[in-house]
């Protein structure tokens, strides 16, 4: 660790120095204050503060920010200082700065520190400092609003308080809460307290321990544009297949639980969608029918079949039976983009079939209790994709099992079997006369069942980026309460592909008329562009408006759980 006292001849300069030469460009020379009051900045990586100040006892204004400052001895600050900015330093606790703190201190600048410890709030109070005005704690990582509001409460003289960048004041209630309690606060991370929204937020203070210490957001994503209509480029399938279909979401990733997994964690309430199965996409009316005359030509034979014919296809959809690595092998082909960033899980929308504008209408509220990881979430960002599913299906036509010719037994063997035959052959009777008292229609259709039975057969669905790009979620942390924006990853259509896409639907409305399709035919001209890949996507911090709209939603929660 580097150790440098302020040279004496250096603060010398800095506090006497004439105010001309300061504006004369050097950047190496001090500033001076009135009558003898001098201003010290000092910027050169320093790790330690001697006590070589003592010696200027008129000094107002100490500067040292951007060093790298871990710990002040406040028995080397000078008696007369007002004004104390420790921005940017590698400071973890005040409690160095409590010994012999300046009594006359106004401002205190410990903005964009590492002070973290949930007993800081000790060391912010009256005893310390006694006449302190103007109060920066900015985009540090203290995580306790109530202890620290408790604690500034005895703060008579502040007026100015910066709070956001810490994990606190990503709660809703955060800046309502901080109002009310704070009756003589003028100025609220550099927004002025209006007299309506101490009004709007009166008695949200006295409700402390009944308000959620979750911080809540929400996600919306909007209509994907530009996506090119796959399925055009593929060949017609024959009358076994392959049937292909193909569908598309976006993925966002976001904070899970601790183990990973959001259901378990209940600070976490959207759901994670995996990928649905294609067969629910493929015709579940023909999977249905396919299952059922399988299911009847089963049930009407003793046997199994050995022997198989598959058309069509490059894989059977295995038993229920299978085992674990012929499941594995089911899985959707995962493109390397859609892993998830270490501590968060993957959400999607649900599947949308191809349009010109896929309107996603999706939207999941995430409920997050840990407020120190959701603020390095928070600075990390979410990578946003758009992804395309497609899926593969085809008919299996299995051969009738071979029925092997009953044998014969030994003479031994057949003691007491006559009661056996017997009913055997009453039970033959009956089937016998309920087939003849059957309809012909009836009949036709249990002689149609006993056809070759089909089996629907799918490949494992195919997973691929169409676009992939990192939104930053930094501006929720510096108060904004929106971050909306637009997607865009760049054109993969081609005015061939969106040729193809307008023949295809001109040949679907039959109905459409002739002044119609000559009037779209234009559009790819020469100087035709395909439109870019872009999603909407908003991410929205709850905050609460006002005390009923606050004590609205701890009644919610309770009813919740």
């Amino acid at each position: 660790m580097v150790s440098l006292p302020i040279p004496h001849s250096t603060v010398q300069t800095k506090v006497t120095r004439c105010a001309d030469t300061a504006r004369a460009g050097d950047s190496d020379e001090p500033r001076e204050s009135h009558a003898g009051k001098g201003v010290l900045s000092w910027s050169l990586k320093v790790s330690q503060v001697g006590g070589d100040l003592l010696k200027f006892l008129k000094l107002e204004e100490l500067v040292l920010s951007a060093n790298r400052i871990k710990e002040v001895d406040a028995a080397n600050l000078p008696p007369m200082l007002k004004v104390l900015e420790l921005y940017g330093n590698e400071l973890s606790s005040t409690e160095c700065l409590c010994a012999h703190p300046p009594p006359g201190l106004q401002h205190l600048g410990l903005g964009q520190n590492q002070l973290r410890s949930p007993s800081e709030s000790r060391y912010l109070t009256a005893s310390h400092w006694p006449n302190l005005v103007s109060l920066d704690l900015g985009f540090n990582d203290l995580t306790d609003l109530r202890a620290m509001v408790a604690a500034l409460r005895s703060l008579g003289r502040l007026r100015l308080l910066v709070l956001q960048g810490n994990p606190l004041a990503l709660l809703p209630h955060y800046r309502g809460f901080t109002v009310d309690s704070l009756a003589r606060l003028c100025v609220l991370d550099d927004v002025t307290v209006s007299p309506h929204e101490r009004h709007q937020f009166r008695g949200l203070g006295q409700q402390g321990d009944l308000l959620p210490q979750d911080a809540q957001l929400v996600v919306t994503v909007g209509n994907i544009r530009g996506v090119v209509d796959s399925s055009v480029l593929d060949p017609e399938p024959g009358p076994k297949g392959p049937f292909v279909a193909y569908s598309y979401y976006v993925t966002y990733d976001f904070l899970g639980g601790e183990d990973g997994e959001a259901s378990e964690h209940g600070g976490v309430l959207a759901e994670v969608v995996k990928p649905r199965s294609s067969a629910q996409l493929l015709g579940e009316e023909l999977a249905e029918d396919l299952a059922e005359e399988s299911l009847a030509s089963v049930e009407t034979t003793e046997q199994k079949s050995e022997s198989s014919v598959v058309s069509g296809c490059s894989a059977a959809r295995p038993p229920f039976s299978a085992s674990g690595e012929e499941l594995g092998k089911l899985r959707p082909r995962m493109d390397p983009r859609l892993c998830p960033s270490p501590g968060t899980v993957p959400f999607s929308t649900d599947h949308k079939p191809w349009a010109n504008v896929i309107a996603c209408n999706y939207e999941a509220q995430h409920s997050i209790r840990d407020l120190g990881l959701l603020k390095g979430f928070l600075l990390a960002g979410t990578t946003v994709t758009i992804m395309e599913e497609k899926a593969a299906t085809c008919l299996q036509i299995l051969s009738w099992p071979v029925v092997t010719p009953p044998v014969d037994s030994p003479q031994g063997a057949k003691k007491g079997k006559g009661e056996d035959d017997k009913k055997k052959k009453e039970k033959d009777r009956k089937d016998w006369k309920g087939k003849a008292e059957e309809p012909p229609q009836e009949r036709k259709a249990s002689h149609k069942k006993r056809e070759a039975p089909k089996e629907l057969c799918q490949d494992p669905p195919t997973l691929q980026a169409l676009g992939s790009g990192l939104v930053a979620l930094e501006p929720l942390l510096a108060g904004e309460a929106v971050v909306s924006t637009v997607c865009n990853f760049g054109v993969i259509r081609t005015p061939e592909s969106d040729r193809l896409t307008f023949a295809r639907d001109s040949k679907i409305k039959k109905g459409a008329k002739k002044e119609k399709t000559k009037s779209a035919a234009p559009i790819f001209e020469s100087d035709y562009q395909p439109e870019q890949l872009t999603v909407e996507v908003e991410i929205q911090l709850g905050q609460v408006r006002s005390v009923e709209e606050a004590l609205r939603a701890v009644a919610n929660q309770a009813r919740a759980e």
